[in-house]
């Protein structure tokens, strides 16, 4: 599993220009079954999204197709995590430990 934080790098302007490109592309990723979970973060200077995937390649690919990197308005801070515990009914998430 992946937290990809967003940090807008551009006035909110800029950002708000791109919204609505950005908001399709998260859209598709929901869909596409990469993302969980995404918001802003308040203050209203960046995101955080949680996404799945078992290969760190493919969520970069994924977050370098973002419009709001491909107008350069944010950078994202990707880290990979493991999932050891979970909530009552996110246990499909939840990745073993190996060796």
């Amino acid at each position: 599993m992946f937290v990809l934080e967003l940090t807008y790098t551009a006035p909110l302007d800029e950002v708000d220009a791109l919204l609505e490109a950005h908001l399709e592309w998260v859209n598709e990723q929901y869909e596409a079954g990469v993302f969980m979970v995404s918001g802003r973060k308040e203050p209203r200077d960046g995101g955080v999204i949680l996404a799945v995937g078992d290969d760190r390649d493919r969520i970069e690919a994924v977050v370098a197709s973002d419009p709001f990197v491909q107008e350069e308005v944010c950078a994202y801070r990707v880290t990979e995590f493991t999932v050891s515990r979970t909530a009552p009914g996110l246990e499909e998430f939840r990745q073993q430990r190996v060796g």
